[in-house]
């Protein structure tokens, strides 16, 4: 079989599974609204949780940080690319979480492929959550390291797997609030089974950081959990882009050592190191919008309590509407297209298969006449 033939047996069925992707070019954006294709629609797929990307002190930051410092950081950090702004952001971000480091990197796909790709090796074993994110599952089946994968947020599932004996090192991986769920994992329970069996924890929090816990401080806060390797992303709650990692000063000193996605990799710009800062200020000071979000949430729930779709079970941004088959998704996104929301239908391989649903994403920019017009556009789906 050709590359050619290869290519379109997969890509005819990936149509006949109603599962094709396809990119929309957006002619502008903010938070609560989107522009396409010459319409104007309600934005419910944004994970711009605060409405910080859109916020006067981060695009000013931004722009003085590129006047200062130009559009780019020129180089690997471990060359000339580690500006004053990123020491600042880290020492920051590491200070505010309570860890002694904080390591920058260029997004959260990259730090989480980072961590595992360094540490796991021939001996060792990963134990994951069966619903974590690609980037941890990705990297996890690629590694030397022996991957087995947990129930989802199941600590009774965790402590089977743990009671196998290993003979190398176990890294243990959850996300702080699942991406496709909306849930958050137990924490405290994981935690403490990991560090009985003397494992590690990893926790990604990109969907809770900033958006749970006091000042925001995330997820692992919020239950009173400190892992030893913690990833934040800047894309969600921050309004930006980029991630870092927290750890000891050990770790980090063997990841700036020895990690290839650090060593080899162009660093962020300095510019959006300034943006960053911005952004943290605003989510330490963003109670206010914290709690718009939480309104907004229970706005949307009561009203959605009626619906034929399962609504899952989240407290979070993230409200999925479990449809079931793809074409169905499919179909519903696009009805609620047609009434001016913007809502993504998600379909396997991203979920389950016969788990395809609506990922409803709410923020605190919108305002109650926003989510009403999305249970409108949705029970006149439903009638």
């Amino acid at each position: 079989m050709s590359w050619q033939q290869r290519f379109r047996q997969a890509l005819d069925q990936r149509r006949a599974a109603d599962g094709w992707r396809q990119r929309r070019i957006i002619d502008e954006q903010t938070t609560r609204t989107l522009h396409s294709g010459g319409r104007c629609y309600h934005h419910f797929s944004s994970n711009d949780y605060l409405g910080l990307t859109r916020h006067p002190a981060v695009i000013a930051a931004w722009q003085q940080g590129a006047a200062l410092t130009g559009a780019g950081a020129g180089a690997s950090g471990h060359v000339t690319g580690y500006h004053r702004q990123h020491a600042d952001l880290e020492a920051q971000l590491a200070d505010w979480l309570g860890y002694e480091r904080a390591l920058l990197f260029i997004s959260g796909f990259a730090a989480n492929q980072a961590v595992i790709h360094l540490l796991g090796e021939k001996n060792d074993r990963i134990l994951a959550d069966k619903l974590s994110h690609a980037s941890l599952l990705d990297a996890a089946s690629h590694s030397p390291a022996q991957l087995r994968r947990f129930s989802h947020n199941a600590p009774e599932s965790l402590a089977t797997r743990l009671a196998s004996p290993c003979e190398g090192e176990t890294l243990v991986v959850t996300e702080g609030i699942f991406s496709m769920d909306g849930d958050s994992a137990p924490l405290a329970a994981l935690a403490q089974q990991t560090r009985q069996a003397g494992g590690w924890l990893l926790v990604d929090d990109a969907h809770g950081i900033g958006v749970v816990g006091e000042q925001g401080r995330g997820s692992c806060w919020q239950q009173g959990v400190r892992p030893e390797l913690q990833v934040i992303t800047f894309g969600k709650a921050f309004g930006v882009s980029g991630a870092a990692l927290l750890c000891d000063a050990d770790t980090a000193d063997y990841f700036l050592q020895f990690s290839r996605h650090l060593i080899y990799s162009t660093a962020m710009p300095a510019a959006q190191a300034f943006a960053l800062q911005a952004a943290l200020h605003e989510v330490q000071q963003g109670e206010a919008l914290r709690q718009r979000l939480q309104q907004n949430i229970r706005h949307f729930r009561r009203g959605a309590a009626s619906l034929p779709w399962q609504l899952m079970d989240s407290e979070s941004a993230i409200q999925p509407l479990l449809v079931g088959e793809n074409s169905e998704a499919v179909a519903l996104s696009a009805r609620l297209a047609e009434a001016g929301c913007w809502v993504s239908a998600i379909r396997p391989p991203t979920v389950p298969p016969g788990t395809a649903r609506l990922r409803i994403t709410l923020t605190a920019a919108h305002r109650p006449e926003d989510i009403d017009r999305l249970l409108e556009a949705l029970h006149d789906a439903a009638g």
